[in-house]
């Protein structure tokens, strides 16, 4: 009788045993490095890629930005290009408070806002926002999400570029920021103001110890203490614009809905404080908008390229995750109107009329998208950008909307 082949075939050397399929990364192939020297020019593509290595990311980010810049109305915010230059240096130490907000066209995850604000010497905490910032006390979506991304190279905040990978980012906005002190049981705690006889160097760079402290010191804190209420200081955002950044303790960035539930239109709150408690078990006051809610159950991360250090350490090469940031975290974000100069009056939310006659606040803005909204620094829309660097034929995901109200 023939012996089955189990107990015939030879068993020295044994089988290499078969090799399972794992979903393991393997190591990246080390880039091709070019260097940024007299007469040599990389794209803008290559240097925001980690291709091309730059030794003055402002010299090189300062002359293609000037190159590109577009005459507008006096209607568009402008911020000159040595004003731009001036804001960055000055902000170019362990204490620096620098912030941008870049408008992001990209393929996958579509139109959307990442705010950058800058806590060392290097590096930045990122967040990306699938609506924009909101700008109308009365909305009834005043609530937004803010997903957390990877800590970002401060030079990232100099970037206006495109390419067909990424698609297309300028600066929709770009200054300092102040961290205001938290909320107590709803009620406004005392904080710095920016006035009227504040010179502009003061509030874009040179001084940033208020009460003792440095800013980007009262951000980590606050960071880490999973609520932030920020003042901005940009060129397009309006005077004592502020909103806080909370992290819900029920924060889950593992799971997702099976399925996705419209629900109804959230209705005004009328006069209800921005926060009720300084607890973070406090649900939020302010419902967030449903499509807001469904953007952010669609795959917002724009970083699927990185190499497995970058994802082991939530920050690109060049930058330090020493803030203690996740990626993909969903923060709930608000306008805080109390502290951007608005009081309740007949059930609306109303411009606070100051002793000397003046108003605080500003008037409401709308955040309306890639077709209509221009760089701050050069004055491009974004299909100027993407057409200034060769992208003529890149098309965008659709279906971005502003929120009207």
């Amino acid at each position: 009788m023939e012996l089955p082949s189990s107990l015939s075939r030879n068993i020295s050397p044994p089988r290499a045993p078969k090799r399972r399929k794992t979903a393991e990364v393997s190591s990246p192939q080390p880039r091709a490095e070019v260097r940024y020297e007299a007469g040599t020019d990389p794209t803008l593509a290559a240097v925001e890629a980690g291709r091309a290595k730059i030794e003055d990311h402002l010299t090189y980010f300062r002359h293609h930005l000037a190159k590109a810049s577009r005459k507008t109305s006096a209607e568009v915010p402008r911020l000159s290009i040595n004003n731009f230059a001036s804001l960055y240096k000055h902000n170019q130490h362990q204490h620096g408070h620098h912030f941008v907000i870049h408008q992001h066209n990209h393929p996958k995850a579509g139109v959307h806002y990442d705010l950058r604000l800058q806590f060392s010497a290097t590096s930045s905490v990122s967040w990306a926002f699938p609506k924009g910032l909101p700008g109308n006390p009365n909305s009834r979506q005043l609530g937004r999400m803010a997903i957390e991304t990877r800590v970002h190279n401060l030079w990232n905040n100099l970037i206006e570029s495109a390419s067909m990978k990424t698609g297309s980012l300028l600066i929709w906005d770009t200054g300092t920021y102040s961290v205001l002190p938290r909320k107590k049981d709803g009620k406004e705690m005392p904080s710095p103001q920016t006035t009227d006889d504040e010179s502009d160097e003061d509030v874009v760079g040179n001084s940033s110890l208020r009460d003792g402290r440095h800013e980007n010191d009262k951000l980590i804190e606050a960071f880490r203490s999973r609520h932030v209420r920020l003042r901005l200081h940009g060129t397009r955002l309006p005077k004592d614009y502020t909103i806080t950044l909370r992290l819900p303790p029920n924060n889950d960035i593992t799971k997702k809905p099976a399925t996705r539930r419209r629900r109804s239109r959230p209705t005004a709150r009328s006069c209800r404080p921005s926060h009720t408690s300084d607890s973070d078990d406090a649900a939020p006051a302010t419902p967030i908008a449903a499509d807001d809610q469904a953007d952010v159950e669609e795959d917002l991360d724009t970083d699927t390229d990185e190499d497995a250090q970058t994802r082991i350490q939530n920050a690109y090469p060049g930058s330090t995750n020493n803030i203690g940031a996740i990626h993909q975290r969903r923060w709930f974000v608000v306008l805080d109107r109390q502290s951007s100069g608005f009081e309740c009056a007949a059930g609306k939310w109303v411009r606070r009329v100051l002793p000397n006659g003046d108003l605080s606040g500003f008037e409401p803005f709308v955040v309306r998208g890639r077709d209509h909204e221009r760089s701050v620094v050069t004055g491009r829309l974004a299909r100027d950008v993407e057409r200034d660097e060769g992208c003529e034929t890149y098309i965008g995901r659709g279906g971005w909307k502003s929120i009207e109200d």
